[in-house]
């Protein structure tokens, strides 16, 4: 696979693991604990997917200055700071409340998750916002990536 592709692929698994984080959400909201645990164990697994391309991405290719102007671009820097630095924070909230369910300490689970997944969220859903604006609306005008 070549690097290129690794940008719309983070996006897609940031489409898939939003919506699979949505199915969760309405899932427990109904009471269906085990349809819950099966959706959020896959919204778990996609990001885990996310996280190794993104990291092989990072890696191998530049990161490239974005391309807007006037407002959009503070718009834009403002989405990408709140973005990254929950992003960070996410991994050991996920961590967190798994471990809690794993547990059993369902308790302890909802507590979490109910600062978890927003968060999640919120991160799973400007993650696509950056892709869009970096890639598709003010993309760099190079032959690479």
């Amino acid at each position: 696979m070549a690097i290129q592709v690794l940008p719309h692929l983070n996006a897609g698994l940031n489409a898939v693991a939003t919506i699979l984080l949505l199915i969760g959400f309405i899932l427990i909201r109904g009471g269906r604990k085990d349809a819950h645990r099966a959706v959020m164990i896959a919204a778990g697994c996609v990001s885990g997917v996310f996280l190794i391309s993104y990291v092989t991405l990072r890696f191998f290719a530049p990161i490239f200055e974005f391309q807007g102007e006037g407002p959009v671009r503070v718009f834009y820097f403002t989405l990408l700071a709140t973005h990254v630095v929950l992003a960070i924070a996410i991994v050991p909230m996920v961590l967190m409340t798994v471990w809690r369910a794993f547990r059993g300490n369902f308790d302890g689970h909802r507590a979490v998750a109910r600062w978890t997944w927003p968060v999640w969220m919120y991160v799973s859903v400007s993650g696509i916002a950056v892709y869009v604006m970096l890639y598709q609306i003010h993309p760099v005008q190079t032959a690479g990536l």
